[in-house]
């Protein structure tokens, strides 16, 4: 009757241990999909080089959660029309942004950036100082000359409840997945 009783306690074990590998497994992609994981199809050309029209990435909500968004994040942000849109932060709040003679300022001192990210052909409303209240965030398109964003009065400066996450991972075209920078 013993050995009955052990190879029950083994079945009953090997579906418990079963079960939490299952809820386990499901609650982590249940993370990754609602979490870190959010589709979103680029619209248009003002991210290129880094995204074009049509690729889809990963937006990351979570981590706005413990951190605040940081300079040249790519960013998700609901447009005042509820629209989604796609930009990369340049300014932070608190922060004065200008753009003199194709370069960025904050601050009054010159942005460094890589790729050529600081090189603007139309200053827009940037022209003169704009200067973020602590909740606002100053947003650009990668494509300069091809986006309308922070510089422009129909986005303006971006504030922190806009900005939905932050955009990770691009998933297609499925021959250039890559992180995003």
């Amino acid at each position: 009757m013993e050995l009955y009783q052990i190879e029950e306690t083994n079945k009953l074990r090997r579906i418990v241990n079963w079960i939490v590998d299952l809820v386990v497994v499901l609650s982590l992609a249940w993370l990754v999909v609602h979490e870190l994981g959010a589709q979103i199809r680029i619209v248009g050309q003002s991210m290129t080089p880094e995204l074009r029209g049509g690729d889809v990435v990963l937006m990351d909500q979570l981590t706005y959660d413990f951190e605040e968004p940081q300079r040249f994040d790519v960013v998700v942000f609901e447009r005042e029309d509820h629209k989604d849109n796609v930009k990369r932060i340049i300014g932070l709040p608190g922060e004065t942004v200008q753009i003199q003679g194709g370069y960025i300022y904050i601050n009054g001192q010159y942005l460094e950036a890589d790729r050529e990210l600081n090189q603007v052909a139309l200053a827009g409303m940037a022209q003169n100082p704009i200067t973020l209240a602590e909740d606002e965030y100053f947003l650009l398109g990668d494509n300069r000359d091809g986006s309308d964003d922070s510089r422009f009065a129909n986005i303006g400066n971006v504030k922190r409840e806009q900005i939905r996450g932050k955009v990770w991972l691009r998933l297609v075209p499925l021959i250039e997945i890559k992180l995003v920078k």
